[in-house]
């Protein structure tokens, strides 16, 4: 049996639902360590940790973490606006634990990984005063 025929067999047998299915749990326990890295951030940050979890509240949470005023929440519902103010808000969230802006656009970009980071990590909340 050569590659090709061995490749058609075991897609007709299921393949695709395999790695469908493998895809699926990665993209699940990619979900959990970026929330259970945010739960963390939260409670760091004297906010409670299930806030995380609740949409709208969580970002209401994030906006006093990084230091800005509550209306900005209005913000972050027109489109286009919200990808600045949101890169803006984790940028500073950053900044108030003690990292620069390269990790703050981590934060903004690859959540699973730098929350994780910022949660589980040393990082102590020290509020930066003039934002």
């Amino acid at each position: 049996m050569n590659d090709f025929s061995y490749a058609v067999t075991f897609a007709q047998e299921g393949g695709d639902e395999a790695i469908g299915v493998v895809f699926l749990i990665v993209y699940f326990a990619l979900i959990i360590v970026a929330i259970a890295g945010m739960w963390n951030v939260f409670i760091k940050a004297g906010k409670p940790g299930w806030g995380s979890i609740i949409p709208i509240y969580n970002m209401i949470l994030l906006l006093e973490i990084a230091g800005k005023p509550i209306w900005w929440l209005i913000l972050l519902f027109i489109p286009l606006v919200s990808i600045v103010i949101a890169i803006l808000v984790v940028i500073d969230v950053g900044k108030n634990f003690g990292k620069g802006l390269g990790f703050g656009l981590g934060l903004a970009f690859l959540p699973f990984i730098f929350y994780p980071i910022l949660g589980f990590g040393d990082a102590q909340y020290q509020p930066v005063t003039a934002n």
